[in-house]
């Protein structure tokens, strides 16, 4: 069997959540997100999951979540340190911010010896996208497995989304930007000011962080640090370096990215009134046998 590698990406705080959203039981018996997303993965193939986490966390996972897959599935730890960059670079005095998701991804080169996937511990991405994600992987290029933009918005207001722009399938384009429901369209304002204000569908696809890669990834956001890194040397106390953005340069070099759009539904957990919403839901695919109602038997 190829080896496929989960890495779930667990080193935020979640302040606006409350807490470390990451361990907040929202199953029927204690089991949080990230349980639903292991079991999934398992289900379809993954073989490894590697938790970036804070080294003063460890402890904390391994006394809840790593119990619960012991025998499961085989884990490691990653840590994202602030320290944990290229050689010949030097963090500035007083940077405290970490570096950003594709730094996270970075600091698990050590764990990850084939092709791996990526996803954030603290989004419910649902049963069926860990399926297309892990299909992808078979493959010799890169993945994005996209949500329909206009499922993934509040009506309360803007929120950041990664929109995808696709030709007969491969990805030409991620722009990140700031979106809100407007009717049967969805009014996105990229991040970068330089850009202009665009509309797309709602049944646009949109990235949420689940990719899929392979090894070659990880020399690519080396190279992508290195470069970044002697280019900001006289700003680093702000700069951040975002996936999206080492996967738009993958594209410049003629890497193929598959945008394949799930039928999952995905739902995130900025507040804790977001999890009531969520635990409804889970309740809901246990009943149609999506999750077994004791999650890890």
């Amino acid at each position: 069997m190829k080896d496929k590698t989960l890495v779930i990406l667990a080193a935020g705080m979640g302040s606006r959540f409350g807490g470390l959203k990451q361990v907040y039981p929202v199953g029927p018996n204690g089991e949080f997100i990230m349980d639903y997303s292991i079991y999934s993965a398992v289900k379809y193939g993954f073989n490894k999951v590697v938790f970036v986490i804070r080294e003063e966390h460890k402890e904390l996972f391994e006394e809840s979540i790593c119990k619960r897959i012991e025998g499961k599935v085989d884990y490691a730890f990653a840590y994202q340190k602030l320290d944990d960059i290229p050689k010949g670079f030097k963090v500035p005095e007083g940077r405290e911010k970490p570096w950003g998701t594709a730094h996270a991804i970075y600091c698990a080169r050590k764990e990850i010896k084939g092709n791996f996937a990526v996803i954030t511990s603290d989004d419910f991405y649902g049963d069926e996208a860990f399926k297309d994600l892990s299909d992808s992987l078979n493959g010799e290029d890169y993945s994005i497995i996209g949500y329909k933009v206009g499922d993934t918005l509040s009506e309360n207001g803007a929120v950041k989304r990664g929109i995808v722009k696709s030709k007969n399938g491969i990805v030409t384009k991620i722009i990140e930007s700031s979106c809100v429901l407007d009717g049967d369209q969805v009014i996105c304002t990229p991040l970068d000011k330089k850009k202009r204000k665009f509309k797309v569908s709602r049944d646009n696809s949109c990235s949420m962080l689940m990719n899929g890669f392979t090894k070659e990834m990880l020399n690519k956001i080396e190279s992508v640090m290195k470069s970044e890194f002697e280019s900001h040397k006289d700003d680093l106390m702000n700069y951040e370096m975002l996936l999206p953005d080492i996967m738009d340069e993958s594209i410049n070099d003629g890497v193929k990215i598959h945008d394949i759009t799930t039928n999952s539904k995905w739902i995130g957990m900025t507040y804790k009134e977001d999890a009531e919403f969520l635990k409804e839901f889970i309740e809901k695919e246990i009943k149609k046998g999506v999750y077994p109602k004791k999650l890890w038997n």
